[in-house]
């Protein structure tokens, strides 16, 4: 049976109750979300840690004290997926902002505000309508889950928590009861806020080995939040 701390590995779709697909770790489905993009699409199941909310909550709660290799359904409230719409998440935000970016604000169109993604609804006059809100807020979400395996290989667990830590695959070893991480200068103090969690899910003390190198691999892994 799973349990807490458990490091799984699975397939998974998530869809629109009664609509389109929005994420997935499947090929064929990832083709028709960015079939009008020039994304490169390269799948994998996706492995996380039951009860550190690398997955949607709701979904990990579920998973608890269910078998392995099976496959689940399961449907999602707003308040159980990606929560209620909220109208306040609705601003507008003066033209200048957009500008001063180098940004053009394009209706449909997505940016990061200071780590915080909004999307442009509409353009009238100096301000724009932008919505802060996630886009699934609001909507019955369902997931179809397989759960291919547990995974007991530390590199995996290891790989697994840096690509939701970081979102890239940094060089690691490890050295007895010590985790060492290979990364830019730019985020090696940010890694180390990350310390105490290696710590409580692997048991590893965490040492950073910092490098000039700008850019690592980016990680190509699904996740869910």
């Amino acid at each position: 049976m799973i349990k807490q701390n458990d490091f799984l590995k699975i397939d998974f779709t998530g869809t629109v109750k009664g609509g389109e697909i929005f994420d997935s770790t499947k090929k064929e489905e990832l083709e028709q979300i960015y079939q009008d993009s020039n994304r490169k699409i390269n799948p994998k199941p996706f492995v996380f840690c039951i009860g550190h909310k690398m997955f949607l909550e709701s979904i990990e709660e579920y998973l608890i004290g269910k078998e392995m290799g099976k496959d689940y359904e399961i449907e999602l409230t707003p308040e159980k997926g990606f929560g209620p719409r909220n109208p306040s998440l609705i601003q507008r935000i003066p033209q200048r902002v957009f500008r001063d970016q180098r940004l053009n604000p394009i209706p449909g169109i997505s940016f990061n505000f200071d780590g915080k993604v909004g999307r442009v609804l509409a353009v009238s006059g100096g301000r724009i309508m932008t919505d802060f809100n996630h886009p699934l807020a609001g909507k019955d979400v369902v997931y179809k889950i397989k759960v291919l395996e547990k995974v007991d290989n530390i590199t995996e667990k290891v790989k697994a928590l840096n690509d939701f830590f970081f979102h890239m695959e940094p060089s690691f070893e490890i050295k007895e009861n010590k985790l060492i991480l290979v990364l830019p200068e730019s985020i090696g103090g940010f890694a180390m806020l990350f310390k105490d969690k290696y710590k409580e899910i692997l048991g590893l003390d965490l040492e950073i080995k910092r490098t000039k190198v700008k850019e690592l691999k980016s990680s190509s892994g699904q996740k869910q939040s």
